[in-house]
């Protein structure tokens, strides 16, 4: 099993599990079939990662936020295939597309540069 994490209709990141053939290609198709993504990459064990996963929930469940960013949270650990494409280096990194490119990265567990990289996002 290979997890995804990413928001459902009702808005909140949640732990998506399924059998995953190609990890690589589920995670492309995710951030080109939406117009703005912010991913995260986070792992289990990590500290800073833990203690930013409530902002990141909250900011999914943002009204403003809710209808306009696709939010998807990836395990470094589980998946080394994305970690290896996004060029993941320390966690939690942070990583935004729009109309699938990315468009920027945030590492570190910094709630402030955290929301306004998704307010930027949602706006332009």
């Amino acid at each position: 099993m290979r997890a995804l994490h990413a928001t459902p209709r009702n808005g909140k990141v949640h732990e998506v599990k399924r059998r995953v053939v190609a990890p690589v290609d589920e995670f492309e198709s995710t951030v080109k079939s939406k117009a703005k993504v912010i991913v995260d990459g986070f792992a289990t064990w990590c500290g800073p990662c833990k203690a930013i996963a409530p902002m990141m929930e909250k900011l999914s469940e943002e009204p403003q936020f809710k209808e306009q960013v696709h939010f998807v949270k990836f395990d470094v650990d589980e998946l080394p295939q994305v970690t290896q494409l996004l060029g993941v280096r320390a966690m939690p990194t942070f990583v935004l597309f729009r109309d699938g490119v990315k468009e920027g990265e945030l590492v570190g567990a910094d709630p402030k540069a955290l929301a306004t990289a998704v307010a930027k996002l949602a706006d332009g």
